[in-house]
């Protein structure tokens, strides 16, 4: 199932963190791919922040910051 939930708007490479703006809601625990050109890669969301504090569920419109195992450019697309 190709469901776009958001997009990367900012990846700080040193923490392996990315930040998504969601376009759909979003929990910890949810299984996501991260999809930019040919690179792409799935992981269970294990932690998300807002404003700096952990959160367990985002809503459409928010801007997350999510723990990823991989890089993440700005502009890749986020999908359930």
């Amino acid at each position: 199932m190709n469901d776009q939930i958001g997009k990367v708007v900012h990846y700080y490479d040193r923490i392996g963190v990315a930040v998504v703006k969601l376009g759909k809601k979003l929990k910890v625990g949810d299984k996501v791919k991260f999809s930019h050109g040919e690179d792409s890669f799935e992981q269970q969301v294990s932690s998300m922040q807002l404003d700096h504090k952990p959160i367990n569920e985002a809503s459409k419109g928010d801007e997350v910051a999510i723990k990823v195992d991989k890089s993440a450019k700005e502009g890749t697309v986020v999908v359930r």
